[in-house]
């Protein structure tokens, strides 16, 4: 089953993490450019429609851009 990570973000104690990032920070810029919407479409048939859902294409191709990590 295909997981999908809803964009909202919850209030920790007191300020929005999002808030404390640099505009020009390369992940926000690559957020603002980048659409990665049709991932969901082009992964739809790597994933089963029972069980759990997975990790979203998208936070899964965001991970693998961060460098240096080797987070899967």
């Amino acid at each position: 089953m295909q997981g999908r990570k809803h964009d909202h973000e919850n209030l920790i104690t007191s300020f929005q993490l999002s808030s404390r990032i640099p505009k020009d920070n390369f992940y926000h810029r690559l957020k603002e450019t980048l659409d990665l919407r049709s991932l969901y479409e082009h992964t739809k048939a790597c994933y089963g429609s029972t069980g759990n859902p997975s990790i979203d294409p998208v936070v899964f191709f965001h991970a693998h851009q961060l460098p240096g990590e080797d987070y899967f």
